[in-house]
């Protein structure tokens, strides 16, 4: 028999433009001692933690050994580390916990922006041969994809900018950026500033735990029913960037289209992405999307994904929804996407 996993806790840190005064140990420390505080666990009882950053970000390579000073590394500690959001440390933990290895595990993931250039290191990701020694951003292909959308008259620019409006209208305290916002110039058309996600730092950290372990730490845990990853092919050209077929299966791979969820966290940098996903996730008009803002009002690179699973949980935990879904994405236009259903127990 499968094992049942939830998340049971999830704490997130106040998303800033820049934190020049704190270290990557500095941001992350009150966060995980928020989310140990939830359960009232210790490190010691934690069986297995992972971690989600990118060294490219950082600036050095293994950046993510520092970070566990804030976690604390002795006595030895079963750990392991992903150069991707957290999102996927989050699915390295669940494929630990269903092996019977550990009955509890942290995650958590961080990233800081604010240092350099976000547009010119996201070009790093790209096709080293034929895309990248163009040097187009991570705006400007986001741009061909919008741009691609409204051409096929699945959208238009005032579509696009109730889309930011809607995300950024969050009364989420953590959130970047908040209430009316200017939609602005425009940055690459068809994409204005309010079209795009601010650039800042932040951090956020996760609990899982397995069976009644989960029913002792939280009282709605919010367990993991189905979760799935699958990627696009690295080539633009190949692809038809109107449509996610990667989202599509992950999410059927996960169950998300056997019964309708009520509440779905998308990660949408963009808002032509949300266009995209919802059609992929067939979300109609009765589905809560990005309560929290989503990555429109805090993109912390390396955490936003982690952090759609945590809000989704969290609006479980508190009783706000009963069958959630979240997703995460990574690289250019939407290229590699995770889909997670999560359900609370029946009230």
């Amino acid at each position: 028999m499968t094992r049942e996993i939830a998340v049971v806790a999830f704490a997130q840190t106040d998303h800033r433009r820049s934190t020049d005064d704190l270290s990557e140990v500095e941001m992350l420390m009150p966060v995980l001692h928020e989310v140990l505080d939830r359960t009232g666990l210790r490190t010691a009882d934690i069986g297995f933690t992972c971690s989600g950053s990118s060294d490219y970000l950082a600036g050095r390579a293994f950046s993510f050994t520092l970070a566990l000073d804030g976690v604390g590394a002795w006595p030895p500690i079963s750990e392991s580390h992903v150069e991707m959001d957290g999102a996927w440390a989050l699915y390295e933990a669940w494929t630990k916990l269903l092996t019977g290895d550990a009955d509890t595990a942290l995650v958590y993931a961080y990233g800081k922006s604010s240092p350099g250039s976000l547009r010119d290191v996201l070009t790093r990701q790209l096709d080293p041969y034929y895309v990248a020694p163009l040097w187009p951003d991570s705006v400007a292909l986001a741009a061909l994809q919008a741009q691609a959308l409204i051409d096929a008259h699945e959208t238009d620019e005032p579509a696009l900018a109730a889309v930011a409006a809607r995300s950024r209208a969050t009364d989420n305290p953590h959130a970047q950026l908040r209430g009316p916002v200017p939609h602005g110039d425009y940055v690459v058309r068809p994409l204005r500033t309010g079209d795009c996600p601010p650039i800042g730092d932040g951090a956020a950290a996760v609990i899982l735990a397995a069976g009644d372990r989960a029913r002792e730490l939280c009282e709605r845990p919010a367990w993991i029913r189905g979760i799935d990853h699958r990627i696009e092919p690295h080539s633009l050209g190949v692809r038809d960037l109107t449509d996610s077929p990667s989202t599509r299966l992950a999410a059927e791979k996960a169950g998300a289209f056997e019964r309708p969820v009520d509440t779905a966290e998308l990660h949408a940098p963009f808002t032509a992405q949300e266009i995209v996903l919802r059609k992929a996730l067939r979300l109609d008009d009765t589905v809560r999307v990005n309560p929290s803002g989503g990555a429109l009002a805090a993109n912390p690179v390396m955490a936003a994904g982690l952090i759609r699973l945590g809000e989704a949980a969290a609006a479980i935990h508190r009783g706000e929804a009963d069958r959630a879904l979240a997703h995460a994405t990574s690289g250019p236009c939407l290229q590699q996407n995770l889909v997670a259903v999560l359900e609370g127990d029946p009230r």
